[in-house]
């Protein structure tokens, strides 16, 4: 049996590569350097599509001959962004905006190969509980927060924040794996397996 195509991972995030990791699929990490401001006017909702379309594009580019996978994840509160924080201060006010209410996490998955695209956008809710101020003050003198789209990572420390969630609570931490079988087959792949890993194969025709 063919040892499976390696998968490109547009994204230098550890958290989809450790869930890439569970299906045991050969992963290369292939960061992009896209800007990734919102375009004027731009509804908050399509920006995560757009963005990991465009670095699911990109890194096509350096690998032609292989599947590339990006992802792009967005907190929406009140219509807004609220992208990663610029210091603590910034942090904070956005723990504050979320405190005791929901927001919505909009996460994209886009993959390119053979000359095909799929996309697809996954939306949860998430409401926060009233948290104790100890408790932001307790989580804002570690360093999760940082490089965190809404300062927090549901899997981390954050998740004492955390009331409800509504959606798949893999999409909230930034790849929602259920949604890979029916993206690679727009592209034209299968699934097969050996052992415990799964292999990514051309669709036979």
């Amino acid at each position: 049996m063919s040892n499976g195509l390696p998968l490109v991972l547009a994204s230098a995030s550890p958290r989809r590569r450790e869930l890439l990791g569970r299906l045991g699929l050969e992963v290369v990490p292939a960061p992009v350097d896209v800007d990734e401001s919102p375009l004027p006017g731009e509804p908050p909702l399509t920006v995560p599509l757009r963005l990991a379309q465009l670095k699911a594009a990109a890194a096509q580019e350096r690998f032609p001959s292989f599947p590339v996978l990006a992802g792009d994840t967005v907190v929406v509160c009140d219509g807004r962004i609220l992208g990663k924080p610029r210091d603590a201060g910034d942090a904070r006010e956005m723990l504050l905006t979320l405190r005791g209410r929901s927001h919505l996490v909009a996460t994209a998955s886009a993959i390119s190969y053979a000359g095909k695209s799929a996309s697809a956008l996954d939306v949860v809710r998430v409401t926060f509980n009233a948290f104790p101020l100890v408790l932001l003050d307790w989580y804002l003198a570690g360093s999760e927060w940082q490089d965190k789209a809404g300062a927090y990572a549901l899997q981390g420390q954050a998740a004492v924040f955390v009331e409800r969630v509504e959606g798949n609570v893999q999409a909230v931490v930034g790849l929602p794996l259920a949604r890979l079988p029916q993206l690679f087959s727009q592209v034209g792949l299968e699934v097969s397996f050996s052992g415990s890993r799964l292999l990514l194969l051309p669709r036979s025709e």
